[in-house]
C-alpha cells in the first residue's frame, strides 16, 4: 500500500464520483466538495462502452450496476426517411469477447445513484453538498480550499472535476472558449410498452438524415427508451439540459422523418431540448498539486458517446498514477496528463468529425442514402472509428 493523501474533489458528477471510489478503495482520504445542496437523478441516457464498463468492473461495481443497465446486443444504423438499416456492429457477447468488457445502456440518474451509495458505503461523511469553492491556493506543498461560506479545508491533492463550466479550470488556465455547433438537441424518455414491437429492442439506434440524426437506446432493464435527436439550428442558445419543449414543436423539427421517429416523439412525457456547444480541449490540466478531470479538461460533443467513458478512464488513471508516484503528488498529475491528453484530444475531434458524417446532405437521395450506409459505415471504417476506443484498457496502461 502506497502512503495515503488526503484529497479534495471538487464536484460529485460521474467523474469526480468514480474518482473518489477508487481512491477510497485505496486507502486514501477523500472529500468531494458539490454546488448543488441536493444530489438528484438528472439527465438521460448514456452509453458505456467497454473501455468504460472495465473501469467500473475492476472497481466491484458490476453487481450493483446489474440492475440498473440494459446490455446491448448491436448498434445500428438506420436511413432517416425510408429505415434502411445497416447493423453498424455487435456488441452483447462480441464486446466481452472481443473487448473483453461489456456494453451497456443506463441512465444517467441511476448509474450515479450506483456511484453515489458507493462512496458513502465506503465513507459516509465523503460528500458536502453545497459546497461552492471559490478559490484554492498551493502553498508549502499543501493545497488550501476556501469555500463561499467562509470554510477553509486543507488536502494533499485537489482534483477539479466540476464539469463544463468549471470555476477551478477558470482560476487554474484561461477557459477555451464556447463556441455553439450549429445543433439543438431534443430528448426524451418513452415508456416502452408505448412503442411498436419491432422497437422493442436491447439495440441502440443512429437514424442519420440530411441535417439531422435520432440516437434511440434501451434503458432500465429494457422498460424505457432513449431517444436524442439532434438538428441543425442556428438561432437558438440555451445551453440547458433542463429547458422544456412540446413533442408538437420536437415532431415539427423532424419533418419527413420515419413513422418510426413520429411515433417515439409522439410517445416522449415530456421532451427537452438544449443547445450543443463546443469547446477546445486543453492542453494542459495541472498545475503542482491541482489537476482536472472530466467535461473540466475535455468536454465533447456526444458524437462518440465518450464522454463518460473518458471521465471513467480519467478517475481510474489518475489514481493509478497518484498510488505509483507516492512521494510525489505533482508528478503523479503530470504524469496523469500526459497519459491522456492525446487520447481525449483525438475523442473530442472524432466526436465533431462524427457530425458531419451523421448529418450529410447526400442522405436526402432515398437512392444516394443506402450507398452512402454501405460506405461509410463499411465493417473495416466501423472498426477503424471505434475499435481504439474499446480496446484501450487503461487499468493496465504502462505508467513509466
Amino acid at each position: 500500500m502506497s502512503a495515503a493523501h488526503q484529497i479534495a474533489i471538487v464536484g460529485a458528477g460521474i467523474g469526480g464520483l468514480t474518482t473518489a471510489i477508487a481512491l477510497l478503495q485505496r486507502g486514501h482520504d477523500v472529500t468531494v466538495f458539490e454546488q448543488a445542496r441536493a444530489l438528484g437523478e438528472l439527465g438521460a441516457g448514456l452509453q458505456i462502452a467497454a473501455n468504460g464498463s472495465r473501469v467500473l468492473r475492476a472497481l466491484g461495481l458490476e453487481e450493483p450496476m446489474a440492475g440498473v443497465i440494459c446490455e446491448a446486443e448491436w448498434k445500428e444504423v438506420r436511413v432517416w426517411s425510408t429505415g434502411v438499416t445497416r447493423k453498424l456492429f455487435d456488441l452483447g457477447a462480441d464486446s466481452r469477447e472481443r473487448f473483453g468488457a461489456p456494453y451497456w445502456f443506463v441512465h444517467r440518474g441511476d448509474f450515479h445513484r450506483v456511484l453515489r451509495e458507493t462512496v458513502t458505503d465506503l465513507k459516509p461523511d465523503a460528500i458536502r453538498v453545497g459546497a461552492r469553492v471559490a478559490k484554492y491556493e498551493e502553498v508549502d506543498e499543501r493545497i488550501t480550499l476556501f469555500l463561499e461560506n467562509g470554510e477553509v479545508f486543507e488536502a494533499d491533492i485537489l482534483i477539479g472535476a466540476d464539469g463544463v463550466h468549471s470555476a477551478l479550470r477558470s482560476q487554474m488556465f484561461e477557459s477555451p472558449k464556447a463556441n455553439y455547433s450549429g445543433l439543438v438537441a431534443w430528448r426524451g424518455l418513452i415508456d416502452m410498452q408505448r412503442l411498436p414491437e419491432d422497437l422493442r429492442r436491447p439495440v441502440g439506434t443512429n437514424w442519420v438524415g440530411p441535417h439531422g440524426h435520432v440516437v434511440t437506446y434501451p434503458l432500465q432493464s429494457g422498460k424505457v427508451l432513449n431517444l436524442v435527436g439532434v438538428i441543425e439550428d442556428h438561432e437558438w442558445r440555451t445551453e440547458s439540459w433542463s429547458a422544456k419543449g412540446s413533442r408538437e414543436e420536437c415532431a415539427a423539427r423532424f419533418p419527413g422523418w420515419h413513422p418510426y421517429i413520429q411515433a417515439m416523439i409522439q410517445a416522449i412525457d415530456q421532451p427537452f431540448k438544449w443547445a450543443l456547444v463546443g469547446r477546445d480541449p486543453l492542453p494542459r490540466w495541472s498545475i503542482g498539486r491541482a489537476t482536472l478531470l472530466g467535461d473540466a479538461c475535455h468536454p465533447t460533443l456526444p458524437f462518440l458517446a465518450q464522454g463518460a467513458n473518458m471521465a471513467i478512464e480519467d478517475a481510474m488513471l489518475i489514481t493509478r498514477c497518484i498510488d505509483h508516484f507516492d512521494t510525489d503528488p505533482a508528478l503523479a498529475l503530470g504524469r496523469y496528463e500526459e497519459l491522456r491528453v492525446e487520447r481525449c484530444t483525438r475523442i473530442v475531434q472524432g466526436s465533431a468529425a462524427n457530425a458531419d458524417r451523421f448529418h450529410n446532405p447526400i442522405l436526402a437521395d432515398a437512392d444516394e442514402a443506402e450507398a452512402y450506409l454501405d460506405r461509410e459505415w463499411a465493417p473495416d471504417k466501423v472498426r477503424m472509428r471505434y475499435d481504439w476506443l474499446f480496446e484501450h484498457d487503461v487499468n493496465s496502461l504502462a505508467l513509466t
